[in-house]
């Protein structure tokens, strides 16, 4: 039963026999064509118990393994690497199946190769994951063949393999990388000048011989009739919170991923920079619910803290609750603090049912309102418009490009900071807003 389990008829056959029939055929009015016709019969069976025999002489006439990275990084291509050892005495042709996880939806997925005897190949493929949580890889099929090529035997390795996709990890060792280099530039991050000192206030004293003739309080010294300087005393670590807005409007999608994964994957990188800058980084996400709390801190395992709450973020498809999120601020970040804030606002008037909460936030916090140009809309924009349904199109694409712009400028009327991208720029973006908080002391 396992023999014709293993056994598949390849197409090369049935298309000789087709051939040999016709022969039989023709053979009827032309008799000489019988005799070859059955002789090819003959040498089509010899053969083809040849290649059977060929195949089936060796119980494991070839190993695979398929070589699967510990997790996989959301957003970028993973290698999958493949080994196949041909443990024949002679050339096989291989057509590798494999069962890649049903997320991708791909119902085509072949690799063909030809390897020598005893040959071992390797070779790599890459899947580019779009969503966090568990795949599943079914069989490593392959289909082997002699060169012949009448029949194939079918080996089946590596069953039901399970592997988590998490946030960008690769982002995250790309910026760890260039985030500190010269070449800042070179991958869009700014070098920004750092204004005052960066030391905190502590204290006024009298002027001593060697004290920075810069830090004078003149307003002190008119009182003391007497110099009087400014003390300062190294700056401490400063809390920064990511807050992710897992609701539906972060259920948009842009090149196949969601932008609720975009802001995870910046999240993520942005949290190894904080620490990196000595800062501690904090994170929360909420919906109609506040969860995935990681209290700011900059200890050891911080990064790994805030990785398994950002992988564990699952998108809601509520409208997000930001009373409950201004509650659980006011409640639980008691220290003034960067608020990074991963929303998105199509309209003023959405804008405006969130404002009061907003600027409620605000008087105690530094607050950072990032939010997500639509560049289809753009591309509308950029489109010669030759019909009457154009212009209408590109009309409304332009109303709600102003508005985009319209929310910012609300948003810093009222002393909220924000951070219009498009969802590809978003890490650098978002980190480049924080570079830049932090050499102006804002904080």
């Amino acid at each position: 039963m396992k023999f014709f389990k293993q056994l598949y008829i390849n197409p090369l056959f049935f298309y000789l026999v087709i051939g040999i029939t016709i022969l039989f055929g023709i053979s009827f009015g032309f008799l000489p064509l019988f005799a070859i016709s059955k002789m090819l019969l003959l040498i089509l069976f010899i053969v083809f118990c040849l290649d059977i025999i060929l195949l089936f002489s060796k119980k494991t006439g070839i190993t695979a393994q398929r070589i699967t990275p510990e997790k996989l990084s959301n957003g970028d291509k993973n290698p999958i690497g493949i080994i196949i050892k041909n443990n024949y005495s002679f050339l096989i042709k291989t057509k590798l199946i494999d069962e890649i996880p049903i997320q991708f939806q791909i119902r085509n997925f072949e690799i063909n190769r030809t390897i020598k005897s005893f040959q071992t190949l390797e070779y790599t493929y890459t899947i580019k994951p779009n969503t966090r949580g568990e795949y599943r890889f079914g069989n490593l099929n392959i289909y082997t063949a002699t060169a012949l090529g009448l029949v194939s035997k079918r080996y089946s390795f590596d069953g039901d393999a399970l592997v988590k996709v998490y946030p960008s990890f690769m982002q995250l060792r790309k910026y760890d990388l260039i985030a500190f280099s010269n070449r800042l530039t070179d991958y869009g991050m700014k070098k920004i000048r750092r204004i005052g000192h960066t030391m905190e206030f502590e204290q006024i004293k009298e002027y001593v011989l060697g004290d920075d003739l810069r830090t004078i309080n003149w307003n002190a010294t008119a009182k003391k009739n007497n110099l009087m300087v400014n003390q300062f005393q190294d700056e401490k670590s400063q809390n920064v919170y990511m807050l992710i807005d897992k609701g539906r409007t972060m259920k948009m999608p842009f090149n196949e991923m969601s932008l609720l994964d975009y802001a995870v994957n910046a999240s993520l990188v942005l949290s190894n920079v904080i620490i990196k800058k000595h800062d501690k980084a904090g994170m929360l996400a909420f919906s109609k619910t506040i969860n995935n709390r990681v209290t700011a801190d900059r200890k050891g395992l911080q990064m790994q803290y805030i990785t398994e709450n950002l992988y564990n973020i699952d998108n809601a498809y509520y409208e997000s609750d930001y009373s409950k999120l201004y509650a659980e601020v006011k409640t639980n970040i008691k220290h003034r603090s960067l608020l990074i804030l991963y929303t998105n606002f199509e309209t003023l008037d959405g804008l405006n049912r969130q404002l009061p909460y907003l600027k409620a936030i605000a008087k105690n916090h530094l607050l950072v309102v990032v939010f997500f140009q639509n560049t289809e809309l753009h591309q509308i924009t950029k489109n010669k418009a030759s019909t009457l349904q154009e212009i209408y199109d590109k009309t409304i694409a332009e109303k709600f490009i102003f508005e985009k712009k319209l929310i910012a400028n609300e948003l810093k009327k009222y002393g909220i900071h924000s951070v219009l991208t498009q969802p590809e720029n978003l890490t650098i973006d978002t980190i480049n807003k924080y570079l830049e908080i932090k050499a102006r002391g804002i904080l």
